[in-house]
Formats: structure tokens, C-alpha cells, sequence
């Protein structure tokens, strides 16, 4: 009885001993996480963490393109989505980049973020080093992955990679008044030769940065054009004024029936107002168009008072959601592949493989400080 009991006693142990060996092989081991999934982990938390010190400094101070659109596209949606203020100033580049020099030599430092020209940002805001990298504050996989751009790259107007193109739009040839000038008699810039039109023209002083001198600018370096066309047209005894709003009413009241350098975030509105203007499109002009960024260039200013917020700001404008309400807003095409065309102009869209004349990088930009501007000044005499 006894040997039966303790056999009993052992082969029961034996089982036990099987069953826990057996449950251990079917218990399987913590799974080791993925590359992918410790890179999303990672972003996250940095995100996260961001995100909070962003919303502890609770606002961001943006310099941006003048008009209503601009202000609320850049404004409204990114403060209802993470609960920041935007304080925003509608700014033509020119005079801002002034002022910005004005307040760092007295030890102010009032910026977080400049969206508007490349010109005002690399010989304004880079020449006195008052710009950092924007790549390194990246966070979000889709304002950073390269899929999302054309050409698979950021597009950065300057070699130091400070100054971010975030659109590119084939330019306007000029602006009209259509009840005073039809947009089809115009085939060729010298067409704006024509004795008819002496005295009656309208131009945004070239000597200051924006529309004016990016498009003497083109007039410029076009082989077809250059220098002796500039003069001619000069003879034309032309209207000189430097504000686009000023400008945009007067070719609607009929001061003047063709304006050349025109501000199309300033005109579209007017036009879809029933105001009588027309861009007219270059691609019907002989000469062709020029590449621009125009207001589309972003610039994060170094000792910002606000950076968190400022880097959370620069991650949200470079996904598809921020680049829509910019690029509805001011009427230009994104340079994400996944931003639609539909709001804007046909013409403005730039054809895969064809040529144009790019005039918003940081060589384009000096030719135009250090040659192109000497010509003009010594043509019109300097401001």
C-alpha cells in the first residue's frame, strides 16, 4: 500500500513538472519592438513634450503676408487645433526687414517666425545672422518626410539651408485693367513699347524689394529683353508707387490701365469682388514667365521669445493641412504633392520639365542687390 502510495506521489509530480515545462514553451517572450515602432515611440514623446512647453509660452508671434486671407489662414485653424495664440502682423517685406534690423540693435528680439519673400529673408534677416535652421526642429513625420515634397527635398532658397521655399508659381506677365486694355493684344513684354501706352503705365518701384523689381529683375536676364528693353520701357514715363493696395484701387478706378508688378494676393481679391482687373498670363507672352516664391518662403528667427511654440508652428504650417489654408490663401501653388491646385490659376502651376527663369534663390538674390538694383537706381536715381 505504501509503495502504491508514494509511486502515486511521484508520477503525479512528474506531470506537474511536464505541465509547467509545457507552459513555459507556450508562454511566449515579450515581443522586441520594431525599429518602426521605437521611431514613432520616439517622435511622440518628443512631440509631446513640445507640445506642453509650447502651450506653457501660450503664443507665437508670426510676421506674415499683408491680408485678411493670410491672416486668418495662418492663424485661425492653428490656434483652434492646439490652443495657441498667434499674434500676427500683415507685413510687406521691405519695410519689415527694417524694422526687424531697428530692433536688434536696441536688444530686442520680438519674432518667433517671417513668412513672406525670399529677398527680405536672406539680405535682411540672414545677412545679420538672425535666422536658425528649421530642418532640426522637424518633429512630425509628415512635415519632414521627403515623399511629401516635389523633387523629393525641401526646397531651401540659400546654401546654409535657413530659409525654406514652401511654394513655387509661374508669375503673372502683368496686371490690367479690363475695361480700359485687353489681355489678348498682348503677346510680347513690347507690346508695353507701344506709343499708346506712354504715360499710361503703372509699376511698382523696382528699387524696393517685391513685385517691381522681381519682374525687372526678369526683364534683366531674359536674352530677349535685358537692359536696353528696361530703358525703353523707362521712356514710356511710367507711374512709380511702392503700396500694392494704393495701386490695386487705382488700376480699378482707371488711373492707369496696365500695372506691371502687381501683387496678386492683392488683385484676386478685387477680381473675385467683380472689380474689372486681369492677371494676364505669361505663358502668352513670347518671352514665357519667370519662377517665383514670392510671399511662400519661411524663416525661424534664433533668440525668438516663444521657440517652443514657434517649433510646433513651423511643424504644423509644413503638413498638408497648413500648406492648404496657405495655399488657399494666397493663391499659390504648394511645393507638397499632396496639396490640391484646383483654387489656383492654371498658368501659375509649373509644368514638370519645363524651363524657366528662377529668380528667388540666394544667387538670384544678390545679382539683384549688387547688379540689377545699381542699373535701376542709376536709371530711375536712387530712392
Amino acid at each position: 500500500m505504501k509503495r502504491w502510495l508514494v509511486f502515486t506521489l511521484l508520477l503525479a509530480g512528474l506531470l506537474a513538472l511536464t505541465a509547467c515545462a509545457a507552459g513555459e514553451k507556450a508562454t511566449p517572450a515579450p515581443a522586441t519592438p520594431t525599429p518602426a515602432a521605437e521611431t514613432r515611440a520616439g517622435w511622440e514623446q518628443e512631440w509631446e513634450l513640445l507640445l506642453a512647453a509650447a502651450k506653457r509660452e501660450g503664443k507665437v508671434t508670426l510676421a506674415g503676408p499683408a491680408g485678411d486671407k493670410p491672416r486668418r489662414a495662418l492663424t485661425e485653424p492653428f490656434q483652434k487645433k492646439y490652443g495657441i495664440e498667434v499674434e500676427f502682423l500683415g507685413q510687406r517685406g521691405a519695410e519689415f526687414g527694417g524694422r526687424v534690423r531697428t530692433e536688434r540693435e536696441a536688444g530686442q528680439y520680438l519674432w518667433d517666425i517671417y513668412i513672406g519673400g525670399t529677398t527680405t529673408a536672406i539680405t535682411g534677416f540672414k545677412e545679420i545672422k538672425a535666422l536658425d535652421a528649421i530642418e532640426p526642429t522637424l518633429v512630425l513625420p509628415e512635415a519632414k518626410d521627403l515623399k511629401s515634397w516635389k523633387e523629393g527635398r525641401l526646397a531651401f532658397a540659400d546654401k546654409d539651408r535657413l530659409v525654406l521655399s514652401m511654394v513655387n508659381y509661374v508669375t503673372e506677365a502683368f496686371c490690367i485693367n479690363s475695361s480700359l486694355a485687353k489681355a489678348e493684344e498682348f503677346k510680347s513684354y513690347r507690346d508695353l513699347l507701344d506709343p499708346k501706352w506712354k504715360g499710361k503705365l503703372m509699376m511698382h518701384d523696382p528699387r524696393i524689394s517685391g513685385a517691381g523689381q522681381a519682374k525687372f529683375h526678369f526683364f534683366y536676364v531674359h536674352p530677349q529683353l535685358g537692359p536696353d528693353f528696361i530703358r525703353a520701357l523707362l521712356r514710356q514715363e511710367p507711374e512709380m508707387a511702392i503700396d500694392q493696395d494704393q495701386m490695386a484701387r487705382w488700376l480699378a478706378e482707371g488711373r492707369a490701365p496696365i500695372q506691371v508688378g502687381c501683387s496678386s494676393t492683392t488683385v484676386e481679391p478685387l477680381i473675385e469682388k467683380g472689380v474689372p482687373l486681369k492677371l494676364v498670363d505669361s505663358r502668352q507672352m513670347k518671352e514665357g514667365g519667370s519662377l517665383h516664391v514670392g510671399v511662400g518662403s519661411v524663416a525661424l528667427f534664433n533668440r525668438a521669445p516663444h521657440p517652443n511654440a514657434a517649433k510646433v508652428y513651423l511643424n504644423w504650417l509644413l503638413t498638408k493641412e497648413g500648406q492648404t489654408e496657405f495655399s488657399k490663401a494666397v493663391s499659390y501653388p504648394s511645393r507638397r504633392v499632396d496639396v490640391p491646385t484646383d483654387h489656383v490659376n492654371p498658368w501659375e502651376v509649373p509644368v514638370p520639365g519645363a524651363s524657366y527663369i528662377g529668380l528667388d534663390d540666394e544667387d538670384a538674390v544678390w545679382q539683384r542687390r549688387n547688379e540689377v538694383l545699381p542699373f535701376l537706381e542709376g536709371a530711375l536715381g536712387r530712392r
